[in-house]
Parts: C-alpha cells; sequence; structure tokens
C-alpha cells in the first residue's frame, strides 16, 4: 500500500487549499479514511475520517464547517478540502487508511502516507 499526499503550502489566514491523497496498492472505495495532522511540539489528531461506506464522517470539533473530506473511487483519491484556514491549522497533515473503521476512528490505521506541510501565515 502506497499512499502519496500532496497539496500542502503556504497560505495566508482565511484562504483555502485542498489536500489529495493518492492511493496504490489499495482501494480507497472500500476503505476508511483519515487525515491527521501534527503541529510542531504537539501531539498527531485526527482532522477528519470517513467510514468505507461514507456513512459515517466525522471532524475534529475546530474543522466543523470549514473542512470536507472526500474520496473519487475512480481516480482512487480522498481529498480534504480546507477553507478559511487559520494559523492553528498549520501542521503536517497526512492521509491514512484501513480496512477496518474502528482502527482509523481511534487513530490507528496502518497505513499512513508521508505527510504534506500546511502553513497558514500572513
Amino acid at each position: 500500500v502506497q499512499l502519496q499526499a500532496f497539496g500542502g503550502g503556504l497560505v495566508q489566514p482565511g484562504g483555502s487549499l485542498r489536500l489529495s491523497c493518492e492511493a496504490s496498492g489499495v482501494t480507497l472505495a472500500d476503505s476508511a479514511i483519515g487525515w491527521f495532522r501534527q503541529a510542531p511540539g504537539k501531539e498527531r489528531e485526527r482532522v477528519s475520517c470517513i467510514s468505507n461506506s461514507s456513512k459515517v464522517i466525522d471532524y475534529h470539533d475546530s474543522v466543523k464547517g470549514r473542512f470536507t473530506i472526500s474520496r473519487d473511487a475512480a481516480k482512487n483519491t480522498a481529498y480534504l478540502q480546507m477553507n478559511n484556514l487559520k494559523p492553528e491549522d498549520t501542521a503536517i497533515y497526512y492521509c491514512a487508511v484501513d480496512t477496518l473503521w474502528s482502527r482509523v476512528r481511534t487513530g490507528v490505521p496502518r497505513n499512513w502516507g508521508q505527510g504534506t506541510l500546511v502553513t497558514v501565515s500572513s
């Protein structure tokens, strides 16, 4: 399984970015997917996750209403649309997948991408 996350960069507060996570060796349409982030000096936290069936979608309270998780089965790619970005969103963002929703939901998925840096600053 390989996950390639990209789309990070430097953006001003209030701006938007869309992170992408391209997968190989796994079918994202059948997987639970999570986006996680880790800011300097802080613990890793789960930003958003979506169940295998897409029936359950969860967001960290700090990003509700601003971030949207999605997947494109045809492209085998997952996305995290981030709007109204704030300086506190600055972190390395990771995508992760697992066949088990419980592992993604509890923050221990078995397959991780390499991370993409998001910096929100004026």
